[in-house]
């Protein structure tokens, strides 16, 4: 048995398929980012699901793409975790970009993979080889654009009086707001960038506000000049879009593309099922 994971760090979506590509089950957990999460709590979080649970002796070769995963201490960390779990497994760990990058791009093709989920990230992909040249930081220095990006700036424009009172009044009626909420969850439990980007949606669902749409185009200007512009040929090479903020704001993500004259590639929402269509397509080969 075979595990393909893709895991940000609201979630993580988990196929099993055998060695002739078949999907056997799948399934969903809680986030598996060793940057913010113990050991204890991403061990927690995979054992308390059955069917990784009842399976894991199964699993032979377990290909995993995180979050959180960018170096090699937390990449170490969470192999540990595995190794502890799937005892009879050999384990393939990597950054969530090359998720991205299997499920949007196109084999022999240059182009701009970015991820815009919970967090954010942007890499090359020459066509055959992934490269990264931006390290991330995390969610306090870096992640413009995502949704824990958005979930700052609305709580910061609430508390410094900046967002118009009737959204203010919407904001407060939908979420509790108290500063002790706001500061336990972000200083003393797990997954801060988790519960920033929750907030979000608010500002998803109200996009047409013109507080909420200079909010967004702010947002994504910063990713472009921050993050694009890394890449010399960033006009020249089309820009894929992969996660649930980049696709819930696919008009804003044209628009500003069309103003930095850009190119779109493909928007992906959820990357598992076609990360595992590229592993079975591997299988394929392997057996042919």
């Amino acid at each position: 048995m075979y595990l393909i994971v893709d895991s940000g760090s609201t979630k993580t979506d988990w196929f099993a398929i055998n060695e002739k590509g078949s999907v056997l089950f799948s399934t969903q957990t809680l986030g598996l980012n060793p940057q913010v999460l113990s050991s204890a709590i991403l061990t927690e979080r995979i054992i308390n699901n059955y069917d990784l649970f009842q399976n894991r002796k199964e699993v032979k070769k377990l290909f995993f793409y995180g979050a959180g995963c960018g170096i090699e201490s937390t990449t170490a960390r969470i192999k540990k975790v595995f190794e502890e779990i799937f005892i009879n497994s050999s384990f393939n760990i990597k950054e969530d970009t090359y998720a991205a990058v299997y499920a949007s791009a196109a084999i022999g093709v240059p182009s701009i993979v970015c991820i815009l989920g919970t967090g954010s990230n942007c890499s090359y992909f020459d066509g055959s080889e992934v490269q990264q040249y931006i390290t991330s930081l995390g969610y306090i220095l870096m992640d413009e654009a995502s949704g824990n990006f958005y979930g700052k700036q609305l709580i910061r424009g609430y508390y410094f009086n900046e967002m118009p009172k009737y959204l203010a009044d919407l904001f407060e009626n939908e979420y509790d707001l108290s500063a002790n909420t706001i500061k336990e969850n972000l200083y003393r439990k797990e997954n801060p960038n988790t519960y920033l980007a929750r907030f979000a949606k608010f500002m998803i669902i109200h996009r047409e506000d013109p507080y909420m749409q200079n909010m967004i185009f702010e947002g994504l200007r910063r990713f472009i000049k921050h993050q694009l512009f890394q890449f010399e040929n960033a006009k020249d090479v089309p820009i894929h879009f992969v996660g649930s903020i980049s696709y819930f704001l696919q008009d804003e993500v044209k628009s500003i593309l069309k103003e930095f004259e850009l190119t779109l590639g493909t928007l992906v929402k959820r990357p598992i099922d076609q990360l595992v269509q590229y592993h079975v397509s591997l299988l394929e080969k392997e057996h042919s």
